[in-house]
């Protein structure tokens, strides 16, 4: 991994994960609840800390730290954890309707990528800023916010529910 791209420990990071294909999981709520449950999860047994995020119907958006351990370590097991279970929950949900499309979605892009496995949930890569100033922070912490308007979602930030944005936000966020 080039320098550019490694994480060290006890740094702000701004990261990205994105869906394979750009595939809409996270619009069904079973699934993104998945991603909730992981993010507090690793909040309490990872030394995970999260400052801001977004889900989005694709990809989410998250300003992270971890004081013990690097955010690319806990990416990786994240992406590991998180692929698994949604990929089983999509194989067995019987109102999945998108079933045979998602799977052919997720098979072709493990091929792309010549993954051993059978599918590839999340596109590779992770993306990682480091925010090393307050202007960065700023704007990385507008662009999270800004997410769900400019896709049309929303008309103000607050309202989008699977945001720190919102006053009942599904996951505590500590204060920069």
């Amino acid at each position: 991994m080039s320098e550019f791209r490694k994480t060290h420990e006890g740094y702000l990071y701004f990261i990205t994960l994105t869906v394979s294909g750009w595939v809409d999981v996270f619009s069904r709520r079973e699934y993104a609840e998945i991603i909730i449950e992981n993010l507090k999860y690793c909040q309490v047994n990872k030394g995970l800390e999260i400052y801001a995020y977004v889900i989005m119907t694709n990809h989410l958006h998250l300003i992270v730290s971890r004081d013990k351990g690097k955010i690319g370590d806990w990416v990786r097991d994240f992406k590991s954890f998180t692929s698994k279970e949604l990929t089983r929950l999509i194989k067995k949900n019987p109102q999945e309707s998108r079933k045979d499309w998602i799977q052919m979605v997720f098979k072709f892009n493990a091929k792309l990528r010549n993954k051993e496995f059978g599918f590839s949930f999340w596109q590779d890569g992770f993306y990682p800023v480091c925010l090393d100033s307050n202007a960065k922070i700023d704007q990385k912490l507008d662009y999270i916010h800004i997410n769900p308007v400019k896709a049309g979602f929303v008309s103000n930030s607050e309202d989008w529910r699977l945001s720190s944005a919102h006053i009942e936000s599904p996951i505590k966020v500590l204060e920069f």
